[in-house]
């Protein structure tokens, strides 16, 4: 059984998904952008036999306190920080992490930080090298350059639905097994009241993420965590490339290249569960 959550970290009302036994191997599950915990909901069910599994929102997302940019600092930096608060609190101390989009910065902050907290990793179209860097984020180059009004309007069109629709359906086998209560429930939250301010706060720090990049190969070569890539090939953000990259320094590594899209959870989640189970078990882990 899913259970739902909050918990107080930094003031902030944190929202949480929990299943699974808390003695079996831990999964934390880091979504995405637009996204939540929400893209989670068959996952966890499909995993929670054989692990413990947490996926909270950040701050900005989902059913998580969303306070406005005046007065909470939205950086990857931060959103890093309050998982690593959100992991102390719940009692955590060795687990795997799942990494999708934006799961990945956040993720991989916390495991150059704190790599004895790390048993594997598994990353699902989460990017951590130039290589996996498309053509899509051409636009947006003007808007970290030089924030204005005009150079905005490329950040905003990722907010609007058409946008988060794309993301949903582009690239994948057969559009008419995506949910659209997916999209509908990401626009939802990108919909209300100031998340557009939140949103371009971080979409505008994405750069620190690249910046990182060479830390992360660092933290990869030296610790060699275990490592599941399962990658939507067809995703028009993050390419092929950015997958295959994990190979140059990573020893302990299964790559596995699908054909659908950013969202490769919504058309194969029953065969990523199952390279999750299959992985680590291998690694002893679960």
């Amino acid at each position: 059984m899913t259970t739902h959550n909050y918990i107080e970290i930094e003031g902030l009302k944190i929202f949480y998904r929990e299943a699974g036994a808390k003695d079996a191997p831990t999964i934390l599950l880091l979504h995405g952008f637009p996204s939540s915990s929400h893209m989670y909901r068959e996952l966890i069910p499909n995993l929670a036999n054989n692990f413990h599994l947490l996926a909270p929102d950040y701050p900005g997302f989902g059913y998580s306190d969303a306070p406005s940019p005046e007065i909470f600092t939205y950086t990857f930096d931060h959103l890093a920080e309050v998982m690593e608060k959100f992991i102390q609190a719940v009692g955590l101390q060795r687990f795997s992490v799942y990494m999708q989009d934006y799961g990945a910065p956040v993720g991989l902050r916390l495991a150059a930080r704190h790599p004895e907290w790390i048993e594997a990793l598994i990353t699902q179209n989460g990017n951590a090298y130039a290589a996996g860097i498309s053509s899509a984020f051409e636009p947006l180059k003007p808007f970290w350059a030089n924030r204005n009004e005009e150079t905005e309007k490329a950040a905003r069109a990722l907010l609007q639905s058409e946008t988060t629709i794309f993301q949903y359906t582009h690239g994948v086998r057969n559009p008419q097994k995506i949910s659209p209560d997916a999209w509908t429930m990401d626009q939802r939250f990108l919909d209300r009241s100031g998340n557009a301010a939140i949103q371009l706060e971080l979409l505008h720090n994405y750069p620190s993420n690249l910046a990182l990049y060479p830390e992360w190969h660092t933290y990869f070569r030296k610790h060699q965590p275990p490592t599941l890539v399962v990658w939507g090939k067809n995703d028009p953000f993050f390419s092929q490339e950015g997958a295959l990259a994990y190979k140059e320094d990573l020893k302990n590594i299964e790559v596995h290249l699908l054909d659908t899209g950013h969202f490769a959870l919504e058309e194969d989640g029953e065969v990523i569960a199952t390279l999750i189970k299959n992985f680590l078990k291998a690694q002893a882990i679960g």
